[in-house]
């Protein structure tokens, strides 16, 4: 059994497969996942886990270099915006159109469902290299 890190098998499996560049979603409940991406949902009820505890977790487990968000999250959910500020501190944040950020979810290995019930709650995070 695995002692620390993430226990989720299928998020541990992917976070271990990822090369540079590579992406992951992080999403609310609402957001749709493209045809051809794979989900690990993890809402068991509005707010649980939270946008906020998954961010946390991954940050603790993922290299990022680049995080992605909707330009719409900055007026219409600043909490969410201060979370990931606050946990990538340092990383770069690139905002774009709600829409252009779905479609850019299409190349993304896995949407990780969260619980969170807040508009525009999501990013993609592009995972960075670890040279010890």
């Amino acid at each position: 059994m695995k002692k620390n890190g993430i226990l989720n098998s299928h998020i541990s499996k992917v976070l271990a497969d990822l090369g540079h560049t590579d992406t992951i979603v992080v999403s609310d409940v609402g957001l749709p996942v493209p045809e051809g991406v794979t989900k690990i949902d993890l809402a068991l009820k509005l707010g649980v886990p939270s946008f906020k505890e998954v961010l946390a977790e991954l940050a603790a487990d993922m290299v990022v270099e680049k995080i992605t968000i909707a330009s719409e999250m900055e007026c219409d959910n600043p909490e969410a915006l201060d979370d990931i500020r606050t946990t990538f501190s340092g990383c770069t944040i690139e905002a774009c159109a709600h829409e252009d950020f779905k479609q850019k979810t299409r190349s993304a290995k896995v949407v990780i469902r969260t619980g969170e019930a807040k508009p525009y709650a999501n990013c993609i995070l592009q995972a960075g290299v670890h040279f010890g």
